[in-house]
Order: C-alpha cells, then structure tokens, then sequence
C-alpha cells in the first residue's frame, strides 16, 4: 500500500475534540486507542518504506543491467564499425588490384600486336614484301588486261551481231 492509497491522516490522530470539559478528562483507553492507531500507521508507513526501498533497490538493479548491456551493445557496435572500416578497406584493395590486372591484360594485349607489328615490318622481310607486292601487281595486270580482251571480244562480236541482225529486222520490218 502506498502513502497516496492511504485513507489515514496522520493529522487525524493529533486532532484532539475541543469540547471544553472534555479536553483534561482524556481517558486512557482514548489514549491507547490513538496509540495503536499510531502504531498502524507506523507499520503501514514501515512497509511502504520498505516497499519503496525494495522499489528502488529493484530499479537501480534494472539501471545497473540497462547499462551493463548498453556498454556491451557500445562494444558489439564498435566491434562491427570496425569490422567494417576493415571489409571497406579490402574491397578497396580487391577492386584496384581488379583495375592493376585489367591493365596488365591490356598491356600484354598491346606488347603482342607490337611484336606483330614488329615482325611483319623487319627490314629483313622488306624485299621479300616488295617481291611479293610486285608479283601481285604483275598478276593483277595480267588479269585486268585478260579482262580488257575479253570486253573488246564481246564488244566486237556485239558489232557483229548487230550488223547481221540488222539486215533481218529491215526484212521484217518490210513485211
């Protein structure tokens, strides 16, 4: 029971009648009456003392576990911040070791066709080069002259057919 659901009031017990008379002739078993009601309510205020105590010893337990967790959550916190600063650090790490070796492909790639380069155009294979553009350039004019041949054949015998066709269409054409 608390001090507020209390339906006692200390004062009520002080609070002597004031009928003139009456006020000298208290009797004893008035007095013991007020003394046990004292009494009461001394047991009823030692037990909500005790019950606030109890009360308050119960809540600093609550607050002494509240912060033993909040410093253990602080240190699981700081555990995984660092975790993370740490993961951050490694994907940086993996994504230029990523671009090093992307570049390295690209590098090699670039030595390759160099080396290519370099021996297709070796002074060496010069008069070889030379030798065979010529021999292509000499078969290219054979080629283009077979071909000139053959378009002066067709156009001479496209002469030819038109001249023999010609006095048959004059023919027809007379008809």
């Amino acid at each position: 029971m608390s001090v507020v659901e209390s339906s006692f009031n200390v004062e009520d017990v002080f609070r002597f009648p004031q009928a003139p008379g009456r006020e000298k002739d208290l009797k004893i078993e008035e007095l013991l009456s007020k003394l046990r009601k004292l009494q009461q309510v001394k047991l009823v205020l030692e037990e909500e003392v005790k019950e606030a105590l109890s009360l308050c010893s119960t809540l600093r337990d609550e607050d002494n576990a509240l912060t033993a967790e909040i410093l253990q959550l602080q240190g699981i916190l700081s555990e995984k911040e660092e975790t993370c600063r740490s993961l951050q650090f490694k994907l940086e790490d993996l994504e230029q070791e990523s671009q090093k070796m992307k570049f390295e492909n690209q590098l090699q790639q670039l030595i390759g066709q160099h080396k290519n380069f370099c021996t297709l155009f070796t002074p060496e294979r010069i008069p070889t080069e030379i030798q065979s553009a010529e021999y292509a350039t000499e078969q290219l004019l054979k080629a283009e002259k077979q071909k000139v041949e053959q378009v002066e054949n067709l156009q001479e015998e496209l002469s030819n057919a038109q001249s023999t066709n010609m006095p048959q269409d004059a023919k027809t054409a007379a008809w």
